[in-house]
């Protein structure tokens, strides 16, 4: 299972395991991170899964989707390039090791 790490706007992190096949926000929500709110519940209709994906990451992980890009709009953060929909990436064992911020506006 990979293991992702999760740090809030404060600079405290959380390292939890994720199954592989579920995605970012499943996990994080199964592992209690009150930062993940997913709304929507995982749809891509909300944008309160909204993470922060380090640098060294986002090359690894399959781009936005339109329909995400267009939903990050609605984040209640300040969104950047490393801006992420949690709901939108599904994990395998290449994310072993994931970092993410998460943003005050979520915890």
């Amino acid at each position: 299972m990979p293991k992702v790490t999760f740090t809030d706007y404060k600079g405290n992190s959380v390292e939890v395991e994720i199954a592989e096949g579920l995605s970012l926000m499943e996990g994080a929500r199964n592992a209690g991170i009150e930062a993940i709110v997913a709304d929507c519940g995982g749809s891509c209709a909300c944008a309160t899964c909204h993470v922060y994906i380090e640098d060294e990451w986002r090359a690894k992980l399959s781009p936005r989707s339109e329909n995400e890009a267009d939903m990050l709009e609605f984040a209640a953060a300040e969104t950047n390039e490393s801006s992420r929909l949690s709901c939108q990436i599904t994990l395998t064992a290449q994310h072993d090791g994931l970092h993410v911020r998460t943003p005050q506006t979520q915890g």
